[in-house]
């Protein structure tokens, strides 16, 4: 069976550039890890308690044997299938600079597919022995844990090794974990020189995921600098350093995320109003970023956090069940790892897949409107509760968008490179095979959607409607979306 729902003033230590800091003058390139997060299954780590506030990762001996049997198998499938294109798992990174993860316990999204105990990926056993064998002889180049002082390890994944109560840089004291990603792990650390509690992401010491820690250093200083006054809800950077390889990025302290909140509340949706307050701030924020020829590019629930998750819990006498309200619904946005400038190469294939733009997936090319795409999915995501293109597959992904937004235009798909995708100028599709029978059953069109025929719920879907325009020269911009009706609350409280 198919989920209907997805389980799932900066102070600068050094004062030099990061290429005199590490003697590196390579060029710098893009490069997207979306699809690692798509393709990587979480890891579910149990925590233990030590102290209060104070977790701890603990797993057997059988269960870290296990993790390394299905790491391999796991880096076999991405060889195989390299890029965006194998995405049967959809690994939920955690909220990066969540001070609430730590005590939740696992938040994160889970990455099974949609059919309950089965998948679409055909088994390739003769290719899988293939790149096992060859993941084992890279294994036995390098030993488990990589020893570089008495004091400082590394686990066999990268990802270094700490305990509650270490010291970083002789001023940041780890408190407790709080997420686990592809690109390392995020703790919550008590600065000694800034008397509070930061969030300090230490990327694994792999050099990929090093390059992409550099390019999101870059971003970050660049968002400092121009939004010196702090207007817009970007997330601040603090500081930054390298701890024995390892890229350590200080940040401010946040709440949950979005998807965080959804989750820890049955899936129920957000009220309209704190839904026109999120969606102000959030436009206000990528507006920023495209107004200085920066591509968010990975723009998602997950990736926007509210600065306080604090709440009412109140009972919901139609649900039957209790209901928590935010009490305060501002927001940032996080996550600039795959942040591009115009300029930059673009790789073929960005986003999340279930916020990825139909020009993405066609691969038509991109630019600033995939993530006004990504953002009309996440407002009806917010508005549902639910995912509105909950797919793996990037064709069934076009069929769900043609069943709630009607036929894709011509044009579009005759230039696409993806010939498969297409016959005779129209999406290959066939609406009675399982797949179809899927897409009719769970998709409708946008406007039946709506639970109210209130002006403001019509405003709403009918901005949603502009934002998920098909051809991206006639999608809205966010400047004209920031002006739309359903916003004229906003502007007139200014007033």
């Amino acid at each position: 069976m198919r989920h209907s729902k997805r389980s799932y003033t900066p102070e600068w230590g050094f004062d030099g550039s990061w290429d005199q800091k590490f003697g590196s003058s390579c060029k710098r390139r893009k490069r997207s890890h979306s699809s690692e997060r798509e393709n990587i299954p979480r890891k579910h780590q149990r925590l233990v308690k030590i102290t209060d506030c104070h977790y701890l990762e603990a797993k057997t001996l059988n269960e870290q044997m296990d993790c390394k049997e299905k790491k391999r198998v796991c880096e076999c499938s991405k060889e195989y299938s390299p890029g965006y294109e194998n995405e049967h798992y959809r690994d939920r990174d955690w909220h990066h600079y969540s001070k609430s993860s730590g005590r939740s316990g696992i938040s994160g999204r889970s990455g099974i597919s949609r059919r309950s105990g089965r998948s679409r990926r055909s088994s390739r056993p003769r290719r899988q022995r293939k790149h096992r064998s060859h993941v084992n002889r890279r294994s036995h180049s390098r030993s488990p844990r990589r020893k570089r002082s008495r004091s400082v390890e590394d686990d066999e994944e990268g990802h270094l090794i700490y305990h509650s109560g270490d010291m970083l840089r002789a001023r940041y004291e780890i408190v407790c974990t709080l997420g686990e990603g592809a690109f390392g792990k995020v703790v919550e650390c008590k600065d000694y020189k800034g008397g509070n509690h930061v969030a300090l992401k230490i990327i694994k010491n792999v050099d990929r995921y090093r390059e992409a820690a550099r390019s999101e250093v870059e971003v970050l200083e660049q968002i400092n600098s121009l939004d010196f006054d702090r207007k817009y809800p970007c997330v601040r950077m603090l500081d930054w350093f390298d701890h024995h390889g390892h890229v350590c990025i200080v940040f401010e302290l946040l709440g949950l995320s979005t998807y965080d909140f959804l989750k820890e509340n049955s899936f129920m949706p957000f009220p309209l109003d704190q839904i026109r307050h999120m969606a102000y701030q959030i436009f206000r924020a990528i507006h920023f970023l495209h107004r200085n020829k920066l591509t968010h590019t990975d723009l998602k629930p997950e990736n926007i956090l509210f600065l306080n998750s604090d709440y009412i819990m109140e009972y919901n006498a139609k649900m039957k069940r209790d209901e928590r309200t935010l009490k305060n619904p501002d927001v940032k946005i996080v996550d600039f790892g795959n942040a591009t400038y115009d300029h930059e190469h673009h790789s073929s294939v960005v986003s999340t897949r279930h916020y990825r733009a139909p020009e993405v997936i066609l691969e038509l090319g991109w630019n600033q409107s995939c993530d006004v795409w990504s953002l009309g999915c996440i407002l009806i995501e917010y508005y549902l509760g639910l995912t509105l293109f909950q797919t793996h597959d990037s064709k069934e992904h076009l069929a769900m968008m043609e069943r709630v937004l009607g036929p894709i235009p011509t044009h579009m798909l005759q230039k696409t490179k993806k010939r498969r995708y297409v016959h005779r100028d129209r999406l290959d599709w066939d609406e009675y095979s399982s797949s179809g029978r899927y897409v009719r059953k769970h998709c409708r069109p946008l406007k039946n959607y709506m639970a109210s025929k209130n002006p403001d719920h019509e405003k709403l879907f009918d901005l949603i409607r502009k934002m998920l325009e098909y051809d991206p020269l006639k999608r809205i911009t966010l400047s004209e979306a920031m002006k739309h009706p359903f916003f004229d609350i906003v502007h007139k409280a200014k007033v």
